[in-house]
């Protein structure tokens, strides 16, 4: 007799599943007003559209190039693999508060409320910036695939054109997300993996000994060292966005589960495609020493319609203008829940405006048109001084390493205070060497970032840092002035005695 599962016992599963779910966040002070409809592979698909890695070789590919040459590469497998250590910690940390906001939820709660402030306020303007980023370097996407020359004037209308449609389909709720986000997930391999795949195995022009040879890149500097930290960017451009992960926690089903695995998972497919992306590029272009001398600004289009055809050449940016879409309704999900977690507490001003969700989608509408917003003045910001663009990109990413390496930090310190994670994905005996390991890593990536090498780059890392200092000013400045952190009801520093009420709840089910 069969005696394989029913639908019945499939819905009844679901149910119990939510149910634990629901038990955990409220052991964790919420109740949730959202809807569970977020899977594993929504999760991940989140995650990867937001790393997107078919805009970070797009971006990065002529800029690693010229400054170190084809080695250059190697940079996507050291951060890959670092990166991979720091989705470990935020792994066991998201498994144990699963909670919609993620990065300002774990550092309030492995640390305290100033903390959380500060580190949020900086990741919550990253975000915006880099949701302004994505929609800016669209219109070099969107503009050859229909036609038209993409000007200052319009490459603001296609940015605004690519945030509103974000934010309309981010109103009509998370399945819409989940479905767009997989959609997306879809496209970019495709245009990621296939694409560098066909480019391996029928373009090749260039030997894979290549990866080891500099082929005179140097630029200002004495040694080739030098040369090669200065090409960091590369990978460190590329593998940030698998955090989005979490910051939807309370829309995913078995969030303290699945979203561990999505955040590793996010890691690795990003990894393997950016680097078969970029190692397809590299090994099919026809002129590789006009690329390192940037003869070539942008030899990507050349090398495709050399390689694809035109009409080749036409689908993959039909497949780019897909996972751009994808990409900024990611970021701006991801933001939007961190704006409504920040509000849900009562740590921003106008809270209650902005914590509010629609009852109709159980989204939350303000956050969500506060993530658009912003970013749309940003953008005419940099249509007015373009030169902004970089300076703010780099900001961005610069804010972002900060906050990961403040949950690190925050983590370890617990951990060494006795805390054992208790969520349902832990390292064990290996977590204090993988933390130890991931701040390290995280330390050097934040100086490879701040090091000046404006004369190589066009980008003062200077500015940067002013940005980043003026933004924890401000922070620092109203968490003084408001107090948000005394107004706020939300718990802070109680890891250990969730995890000890977790394995309890275990020991006794």
């Amino acid at each position: 007799m069969d005696m394989s599962s029913s639908p019945g016992d499939e819905h009844t599963s679901s149910q119990a599943t939510a149910s634990h779910a629901d038990n955990h966040l409220a052991m964790l002070g919420y109740t949730s007003e959202f809807r569970r409809e977020m899977s594993l592979w929504a999760n991940i698909s989140l995650g990867f559209t937001y790393l997107s890695p078919l805009v970070g070789v797009y971006s990065l590919f002529a800029y690693g190039l010229s400054l170190a040459g084809p080695p250059a590469f190697w940079w996507i497998v050291i951060v890959g693999l670092g990166q991979f250590l720091v989705a470990l910690v935020f792994g066991e940390v998201a498994s144990q508060f699963p909670v919609a906001g993620g990065l300002y939820q774990w550092v309030r709660r492995l640390a305290n409320r100033k903390a959380a402030w500060l580190v949020s306020w900086v990741y919550a303007l990253a975000m915006i910036v880099t949701v302004t980023s994505v929609a800016e370097y669209g219109g070099a996407f969107v503009a050859p695939l229909f036609g038209f020359t993409n000007t200052p004037n319009a490459g603001l209308a296609t940015a605004l054109a690519l945030l509103l449609l974000a934010l309309v389909l981010n109103f009509t709720g998370t399945r819409t997300l989940a479905r767009v986000a997989q959609i997306g997930l879809v496209a970019e391999l495709v245009g990621v993996i296939a694409v560098g795949v066909y480019l391996l195995v029928f373009e090749r022009k260039n030997s894979i000994s290549v990866l080891l040879d500099p082929m005179g890149a140097m630029g200002a500097h004495s040694s080739y060292l030098g040369a090669f930290l200065s090409a960091a960017l590369t990978g460190l451009f590329l593998f940030y966005g698998f955090e989005a992960c979490g910051n939807v926690a309370e829309e995913v089903s078995d969030p303290s589960r699945r979203i561990p695995s999505a955040m590793r998972l996010t890691i690795v497919i990003g990894g393997v495609s950016a680097a078969i992306s970029f190692l397809g590029y590299l090994l099919a272009a026809p002129d590789l020493p006009a690329i390192i001398a940037g003869e070539i600004a942008d030899p990507i289009p050349a090398i495709l319609e050399g390689s694809l055809g035109s009409v080749g050449a036409k689908v993959f940016l039909c497949v780019a203008v897909l996972s751009f879409i994808s990409c900024v309704l990611s970021l701006q999900a991801a933001a939007s829940r961190l704006i409504y977690s920040f509000a849900r507490d009562k740590m921003t001003p106008a809270s209650s405006w902005l914590a509010t969700v629609s009852p109709r989608h159980q989204v939350p509408t303000r956050a969500l048109l506060v993530a658009c917003v912003v970013p749309m003045l940003l953008c005419v910001w940099v249509r007015v001084s373009p030169e902004a663009l970089a300076q703010i990109t780099a900001f961005a990413v610069l804010g972002i390493y900060l906050a990961f390496q403040t949950v690190v930090f925050a983590a370890l310190r617990m951990r060494l205070r006795g805390w054992r994670p208790a969520g349902e994905f832990t390292l064990g005996r290996w977590g204090l060497v993988v933390n130890v390991v991931a701040l390290a890593y995280g330390i050097v990536a934040i100086v490879l970032l701040a090091w000046p090498r404006s004369e190589l780059t066009g980008i003062d890392s200077a500015l940067p840092l002013f940005g980043v200092s003026v933004v924890l000013g401000t922070g620092a400045l109203y968490l003084m002035l408001a107090r948000p952190d005394r107004h706020s009801t939300g718990p802070e520093g109680d890891a250990i005695e969730i995890a000890d009420r977790l394995r309890e709840l275990r020991r006794s089910a």
